[in-house]
Order: structure tokens, then C-alpha cells, then sequence
């Protein structure tokens, strides 16, 4: 009953009229449970709701396929961006069909620069002079953090100390694609005039934020914009993979993904209906309510509907706002590259059914402040729905089965004592509780008040024990637990759906639309049950939590070596010795280091120039005859001296990386010592080359987490 119509639905005059969005996630990646709870499962909830209340609502819900991220994401996966959002997209589709979340199937850029709302001006950013002959994105440059030194900052933002950044606030910023030093270059871009509708737009957020009850985080954030003097932003890129600019000066240009992804809720709704304006230019008829984390705020308060005011249509703007906080992992953020905390396709390979994710993430929404992922709290909620509900259900529908051979008691409301009424006055007042958490989209409270009406169920179960006593009055408190239970189901249903489907193929009754009281008589006496009463919740073992535990905590293993892809620039005799080299290795922007090296006898100079080869940055340094070796190039040694006897340790596929990559076993904790001592310490790790393959401790090396590290000549060796 709560899923989505088969036929397009549309507005009607004189009725409750909602369209609903959430925000659309980056196709490059997997969601995870924060994604999800934030906006897409939240927004499921009160889409369902609404079909059962009989609202006409639709659910518009799409991928954002375009902007850095996607390009970002293609180059390292060395496809298209077009593969990159066909792969990704299924995957996203796989999730949300798993999770029981359902969605129903312009020119405004135009209308805006028409209407004089845009402005163009020069900004400065990076550009890939040497190589990519491009400007660079904030995602396509990397360099030294100016906060905590880190390394490996990205333009946007420092994965260490988690400072937002610049891409010219980094020190020694290298291209991400190249390595090579960028420099500054002079653009010019689109602007949306802010300024010029800033008073429309402070009127809008006035008005719409009260009328729509917005959450308290929501007013916060966009307060901090609308308050002060709005600024012109930005709404195009120096990108390929987007959406082009639809003007001749511009037309290398596209538009900026959060000025664009917005507009996409209106193309989507297209898609579902060429009535796409009954519901999107219809602001007298429709309520638009959407669904975000609190980070995409700004752009659906202040940026989108400054977009839709300026065209001078008459646009349904947003009414409603439902924003969370952040749901962090027990062991600290999500993270896909570093494997912390559960993504979509990890819950599902978990075994858990999708229901229990669901019931957890609802119990946890973030709606005030941020909270928690924790197994042990996962457990417990998943004891709690055991315990308080399936075990009701469980309870009650065995005993009719058993006692009544299946055949529901029928229920004289002239039997029903002083208690009966009691209980039913507070299932009642519950209820009402209920439609009015669930109006103001308080969507953790409404399930929690479900829960509270189940656990009334197990007190009067206990109070009256119809397992002893009068016969007669057994079956009147089993057929009020019966209906009890009907009436759980449905309100379960936009939180938990596909539980409360085998709840109600266990009733051997349809799904029914809300009703506003406890109605004794939904299954009426005499009524069958279904022959296959099973539980509905299990109990997690103890040792799959364990599991799950550490697979999921992103820790792994530590990696104690700072073992890198390096560039050779330069090779020179070693004025004093012989046998040695000194060489000069690039690590990626302007990193460089001299190592000395002992393989003379084994390679040409022409053979080490440009080589990409691997590289201990950590080793503790070392003089060779006077020369200071800050580094050490290892190879794969067969140990017969001869001078086909090492192998150089490289890329698989040179192409694919840049010097400076990081190498380490997968779901490895990199975590490099200061320094290392060659004969104490680095002779004595597990390195170990087998058919090509090189590992530590038995897990193959990969550089970026994918791609393979490997002896070019030698199939085994030891690694020195």
C-alpha cells in the first residue's frame, strides 16, 4: 500500500499535494549508511507515509553524474566518465532496491541570464601547464597542507586535520593527474547575481521556513548566507564531463554540479510526466518538502530557489525541509579508500536482512545532533525489534494457531472489561501521537511512539496471560492482540516494509491504508490465519559481530613502510665507488631524493632513466662514501649474482600511476615508522616475491589500492 503508483500521479485541486526530493548522491561512489539515512531512506519514509495517509505525492530521486568527482573518479579507474556513471549507477539502484526504498518515475540558466541575473568575471585558479594543459578542478590538485604539513591534501580539503582548502592555499601543489607543478592562469566564468536577489530570496526563507517548519539546523546554515551581504557564486567549471554552457563565449565551459544538480529534480519529474509543470509550477496546489544531510543545505535554501525566482516564473518553491546531522562509524568517518565503516554493498553482504538496517539507521536518525554507528548499538536495536515486536507477533499468531487452529476468536465488544478499555484509550492516544510526529516529519519519534504501542501489546498480553485461565477470555484478549498487531503493521510499514509484507502474509490479510483508531474488527472472527507462522527477527551471533567489527573498522594490519612509486630524473657515477650509482628520484611534485645504490653491474644508465620503479622513502639515511642516501630503490634478488640476477619492482601497469602514489596492501593501515634500519629492521619484514607477485605478510601489494605491484623480470626473489 505504500509503494509507489503504477500510472504517473498528478496534483488534484482542494487536496494535500507533495512533492518530494532528496538529495541526489555522486555516482562515482557507493553510499553509506550516512548517505542513506540523510536523505534517500528518510525521504522512502515519509513518501510511504504519505501514500498511506491517500496524499497524491510523488518521490523524484535520480543519480548527479556530472562535475569533478565523476572525472575524478574515471581517471583512476582508467575508464570513461560515461562507464564510470553506467557502472556506478546500477550499483546505487542495487542498494536502494535492497533497502525497500521506492521512487516514483527548462531553461532556467536562460531565463535567468535573460533576465539579467548572471554576470561573467576573471577568477584566478590552477592550470597544468607542462602536461594536461588544463585548469584544475579543486579534486584534480594535491600538495602540503599549510595547516598540519600533511602531504597528500586535495584541493578542496585536507583528509588529516580536515581544514577546507583552497587549491592555491597548498604548498607545493602538483597536479593530480601529472605530478608536474601548476601555475596560476586567469579564467573567466559565469556568476549567478546574488546580490540582485537577495531581498526576494531573504523573503522566501522568511516566509517558507515557518509555513514549512524547517528544522532548526536548516534556519542555522542558511541564516549564515542570507543574513550577511550575498555574494556572486560561481556556476561553471573548466570541465569536459557536464552539462555544456549554452553560449558561444562559453561553450568550452559547463555548468557547475550544485547549480545544475537542483534543476535536475525538475528534468527527472519530465522524465516521469509530460505534466511535469502541474507539480513544479503549481505553488498554490503543491508542497515540495526535501530530504538532505546538512551540508547540502545552502544550495537547496539559498542557491536553487535564488535560480527559480530569478526566471520570473511561478515556480513551487521548497516548503519543507528535513535535514540531519552527520551519522559517523564507531571508529571515526566513512571512508570507501581507507575501508571504514559500512557502505550499502557491505550491509547487504552482511546477511542481515535490509529491514533491521533500516529500523537501526531510523531509531539513530541524526535529526538534532550527530550520532554514532556502533555494533554494539546495532545489536541491541536489532534485540529490541526481537524482543518488543517479533516476538508479539510471533507469540500471539502461535498460540491462535495452536489453540484456535488458526481461526481468529471473534470479539463481543460487550466482554470488554475496565482493563481492555484502558488499553485500548492508550494505544488511541498513541496513535494520534503518531500522524502528528510524522506531519512535522519527526520521523525517529514516530517510530519510536510504534514501538511504544507494541510494547502496550506485551503488557497486556502479560497482565491477562491468555495462556491460562478462562477459555473465553483468552480468545478476546488473542483477537485483540490480532488486530493490535494489524494495526502495527501498518504503521511499521513505512519503516520497516518488507517485515511488515510477511506480517501480513503471516495475517493472511491485504495491506490497508492507515486507519485514525484502533479498529478491534480489522480481522474480523473466524477469519484464517496464514499455515506458515515464522519468526520474523533473529538474533545476531556473537561472533559475526566480531567479525563485522574489524572487517568494517578500516584499521586493518599496519603497514610500517613509506613505500612510494618514484620517478628516476637523473643517474650518476658515484665519484669515490665503482659499484654504486647515485641517483635522483622524483616523488611526485617538487620531492625529490638522492639514493645510492649498488646496481652498477646490473643496469645501464639508459635502462633507469624515467623508470617508475618502487621506493622506501622511510629508510633510516645512510653516507656511501661520502654520499648521503635519503632513500633506497629495492629490487627482487635471485641471489646468483648474476647481472640478470634483480628485478625491478614496478607498476603493472606503468600508465595507470604517478610518481608519489602510495603502495600498501589492501585495507592496510599505512602507518610508517620515522625512520627504518636496513639490517635490523627492513631485511627482516615479510617481503616476498612469488610468480611476479609482491606481498607483505602473505597480502599482495597494490599502488592507490588497485593497482598491482610486480617483479618486471624476475617470477621469485628476495626482496633487498
Amino acid at each position: 500500500m505504500s509503494a509507489p503508483a503504477k500510472d504517473p500521479v498528478h496534483p488534484k485541486t482542494g487536496e494535500r499535494n507533495i512533492l518530494i526530493t532528496s538529495a541526489l548522491p555522486y555516482v562515482n561512489n557507493v553510499p553509506h549508511l550516512g548517505n542513506l539515512v540523510g536523505s534517500t531512506l528518510s525521504a522512502d519514509v515519509y513518501a510511504r507515509y504519505c501514500r498511506l495517509k491517500n496524499y497524491n505525492v510523488i518521490y523524484i530521486w535520480g543519480t548527479d553524474e556530472y562535475g569533478t568527482a565523476t572525472e575524478t573518479k574515471a581517471l583512476q579507474e582508467k575508464c570513461t566518465p560515461k562507464e564510470i556513471c553506467d557502472k556506478y549507477h546500477k550499483i546505487h539502484k542495487e542498494i536502494y532496491e535492497w533497502f525497500n526504498i521506492s521512487f516514483d518515475k527548462f531553461d532556467i540558466f536562460k531565463k535567468l541570464n535573460d533576465n539579467g541575473y548572471t554576470l561573467t568575471q576573471e577568477i584566478e585558479q590552477l592550470y597544468c601547464e607542462q602536461t594536461c594543459k588544463m585548469f584544475l578542478a579543486d579534486r584534480y590538485v594535491e600538495g602540503i597542507c599549510p595547516h598540519c604539513q600533511y602531504e597528500d591534501a586535495r584541493g578542496d580539503q585536507c583528509d588529516k586535520c580536515t581544514k577546507l582548502l583552497n587549491p592555491t592555499d597548498l604548498i607545493n601543489p602538483r597536479c593530480k593527474m601529472c605530478s608536474k607543478p601548476p601555475i596560476i592562469k586567469s579564467t573567466k566564468h559565469i556568476f549567478i547575481d546574488l546580490p540582485q536577489l537577495q531581498s526576494s530570496v531573504q523573503e522566501f526563507v522568511k516566509r517558507n521556513s515557518a509555513d514549512g517548519n524547517w528544522s532548526e539546523n536548516s534556519i542555522q546554515i542558511t541564516k549564515t548566507w542570507v543574513d550577511g551581504e550575498l555574494k556572486p557564486r560561481c556556476i561553471t567549471r573548466d570541465l569536459k564531463w557536464g552539462t555544456p554552457v549554452p553560449l558561444e563565449e562559453f561553450k568550452e565551459k559547463v555548468f557547475y554540479v550544485w547549480f545544475d544538480a537542483p534543476i535536475g529534480y525538475i528534468s527527472i519529474t519530465a522524465e516521469y510526466t509530460k505534466d511535469w509543470e502541474k507539480w513544479w509550477k503549481n505553488p498554490e496546489d503543491v508542497k515540495l518538502v526535501q530530504f538532505m544531510g546538512k551540508d547540502n543545505v545552502p544550495f537547496h535554501t539559498v542557491i536553487f530557489p535564488a535560480s527559480q525566482i530569478g526566471t520570473k516564473d511561478s515556480y513551487t518553491l521548497l516548503n519543507n525541509l528535513s535535514t540531519t546531522e552527520y551519522l559517523n562509524y564507531e571508529t571515526g568517518k566513512f571512508s570507501k579508500s581507507r575501508g571504514t565503516g559500512v557502505f550499502g554493498d557491505g550491509a547487504k553482504n552482511t546477511g542481515i536482512p535490509s529491514e533491521v538496517w533500516r529500523f537501526y539507521l531510523l531509531s539513530n536518525r541524526p535529526e538534532s545532533s550527530d550520532s554514532v554507528f556502533s555494533w554494539d548499538d546495532f545489536n541491541a536495536k536489532n534485540n529490541e525489534l526481537l524482543n518488543n515486536f517479533g516476538n508479539l507477533v510471533n507469540r500471539v499468531l502461535k498460540m491462535i494457531s495452536t489453540t484456535y487452529q488458526g481461526t481468529v476468536p471473534t470479539i463481543d465488544n460487550t466482554k470488554l472489561n475496565e482493563a481492555d478499555h484502558k488499553f485500548i484509550n492508550e494505544v488511541n492516544q498513541n496513535l494520534d501521537q503518531y500522524f502528528k510526529s510524522l506531519e512535522e516529519i519527526s520521523l525517529k519519534e514516530g517510530l519510536k511512539i510504534t514501538m511504544a504501542i507494541s510494547k502496550l501489546g506485551n503488557s497486556y498480553m502479560q497482565e491477562n496471560k491468555p495462556w491460562e485461565g478462562d477459555k473465553e477470555r483468552s480468545a478476546l484478549v488473542l483477537a485483540v492482540l490480532t488486530n493490535l498487531i494489524k494495526l502495527l503493521a501498518t504503521l511499521f510499514e513505512p519503516y520497516i516494509p518488507s517485515l511488515t509484507d510477511r506480517i501480513h502474509q503471516q495475517l493472511n490479510v491485504e495491506p490497508t491504508k492507515y486507519s485514525t483508531k484502533f479498529d478491534l474488527h480489522a480481522i474480523p472472527g473466524g477469519h484464517e490465519l496464514s499455515k506458515q507462522i515464522e519468526p520474523l527477527v533473529k538474533k545476531i551471533d556473537a561472533a559475526d559481530l566480531k567479525k563485522w567489527r574489524t572487517q568494517f573498522s578500516g584499521l586493518g594490519p599496519e603497514f610500517p613502510i613509506d613505500l612510494k612509486i618514484g620517478t628516476i630524473t637523473e643517474v650518476n657515477d658515484h665519484p669515490s665507488a665503482e659499484h654504486l650509482y647515485i641517483i635522483k628520484v622524483n616523488l611526485g611534485g617538487d620531492v625529490n631524493k638522492t639514493v645510492v645504490s649498488g646496481i652498477k653491474n646490473n643496469f645501464e644508465k639508459s635502462e633507469l632513466l624515467n623508470k617508475k620503479l618502487a621506493v622506501v622513502c622511510n629508510l633510516k639515511p645512510s653516507k656511501f662514501k661520502g654520499v648521503l642516501s635519503e632513500a633506497m630503490i629495492i629490487v627482487a634478488d635471485d641471489g646468483k649474482g648474476a647481472k640478470d640476477s634483480l628485478s625491478f619492482l614496478v607498476p603493472k601497469n606503468p600508465d595507470a600511476v604517478v610518481a608519489g602514489s602510495k603502495i600498501a596492501g589492501k585495507g592496510m593501515s599505512i602507518q610508517p615508522k620515522p625512520s627504518i634500519d636496513y639490517q635490523k629492521e627492513f631485511l627482516h619484514y615479510d617481503l616476498t616475491c612469488v610468480d611476479h607477485v609482491i606481498s607483505y605478510n602473505k597480502t599482495p601489494l597494490l599502488i592507490n589500492q588497485s593497482e598491482p605491484l610486480v617483479s618486471e623480470k624476475l617470477s621469485t626473489g628476495k626482496i633487498r
